[in-house]
């Protein structure tokens, strides 16, 4: 990964893994075990990152600024010190918008090849319904 862009668009498409690890910091933040947690959870169980590759991840969306580590800590009497909490930056944020819109628009061009159906919410206008 580079550094910082200007055009999130502009950034090459995500891998699996880091477009989880950033969709789960999506929510606020998180140490690693509670990043694995979320992507399972978020998945259906789907998807079990290990600790490999959700550090090796990490190791990469820091160097690419699209994270950063924490400095706030939760309570010590309800938290281990050794733990690392993790943040989206501005810039995570807006490539993983950017990554999210791409999905779309794959998953609209498979409903227009009739590969897939729409969700059972969405009307055809794309409006959602009850």
């Amino acid at each position: 990964m580079m550094t910082t862009r200007t055009n999130p668009e502009n950034f090459p498409p995500l891998t699996p893994a880091v477009f989880h690890v950033l969709l789960a910091l999506v929510g606020g933040e998180r140490h690693g075990y509670a990043i694995m947690q979320e992507v399972a959870e978020g998945t259906g169980g789907r998807i079990k990152m290990g600790p490999g590759t959700l550090y090796g991840t990490v190791k990469r969306l820091l160097a690419a600024g699209l994270i950063e580590e924490s400095d706030e800590r939760p309570d010590p009497q309800l938290d281990d010190e050794r733990r690392r909490y993790y943040r989206l930056t501005g810039e995570g944020r807006r490539v993983a918008k950017a990554e999210a819109l791409r999905y779309e628009d794959m998953a609209e061009l498979a409903r227009r090849k009739r590969l897939i159906g729409r969700p059972a919410n969405i009307g055809q206008t794309g409006e959602l319904r009850p």
